[in-house]
């Protein structure tokens, strides 16, 4: 059972999960076994999350700029990913939880992509909870990507240019029928958005933790719900008297 009880609407948490390299150098392991770690304790999370009632979470698993990053290393994470995926389906079959892949797959290697679009497949009718990974994401080619979706609807005259709006937009995005992100956590000390979610994070509250993502429990996660629940959240009027 959750150490308090939520009073706050939070339907979305969102996680940028860094510090997985430093938290292997301060062990002296390599980068990779970071990775490894950090894909390990992503069940755990889950289930954190579940106690405290939030239905939907977003992981910046790797961002459109993570190419840059030594192959090798780009090869482990996508490693772990795989396992991850196919060690734990099961697990998140019988939880009624929904795996989605928001990003472009066409760049990953083949049995990355066959992994995450088997996932997606086999869960695609679960409705309890939903695990957003994002992959080879980056918001701004988000946004682009939405952008032209519907241009070519209104180049065949499927749609209107009236009909577009902000909450229509959302239905050009990878995160098409999610609700806004609450609440973004950033792990390992940085204070950044760094490219993540950036329409959805409109009016998210952001919490920034010194906690290396490869060492966030439970007990890291209710300091950071804590801290949202302190929030006062106004989405542009005017803060309480």
């Amino acid at each position: 059972m959750p150490e308090f009880k939520l009073s706050k609407k939070l339907n979305h948490i969102a996680f940028i999960m860094d510090g997985n390299g430093r938290w292997a150098k301060m062990r002296g392991l390599p980068r990779f076994l970071g990775h490894k770690r950090a894909v390990e304790i992503l069940t755990g999370v889950f289930d954190a999350c579940m106690d405290y009632g939030i239905r939907v979470i977003s992981c910046y698993a790797f961002s459109t700029e993570n190419w840059n990053r030594p192959q090798d290393e780009i090869d482990h994470l996508m490693d772990y990913l795989e396992e991850f995926l196919e060690k734990k389906l099961d697990y998140f079959m019988g939880k009624g939880a929904q795996i989605r892949i928001s990003g472009d797959l066409s760049r990953l290697r083949e049995s990355t992509r066959l992994a995450c679009q088997k996932a997606m497949n086999e869960t695609k009718d679960n409705s309890n909870w939903v695990i957003n990974v994002c992959l080879n994401y980056g918001g701004r080619d988000d946004i682009v990507k939405a952008a032209r979706k519907f241009a070519e609807r209104y180049k065949k005259g499927e749609v209107e240019l009236d009909s577009l709006n902000e909450e229509s937009f959302k239905d050009y995005l990878y995160t098409a029928g999610l609700p806004d992100v609450d609440l973004m956590v950033r792990t390992s000390g940085e204070e950044r958005l760094s490219n993540f979610l950036l329409y959805q994070n409109a009016y998210a509250e952001f919490v920034f933790t010194e906690t290396k993502w490869p060492d966030f429990d439970k007990k890291a996660l209710t300091e950071c719900l804590k801290e949202f629940e302190a929030r006062k959240r106004r989405y542009g009027g005017l803060k309480d008297e």
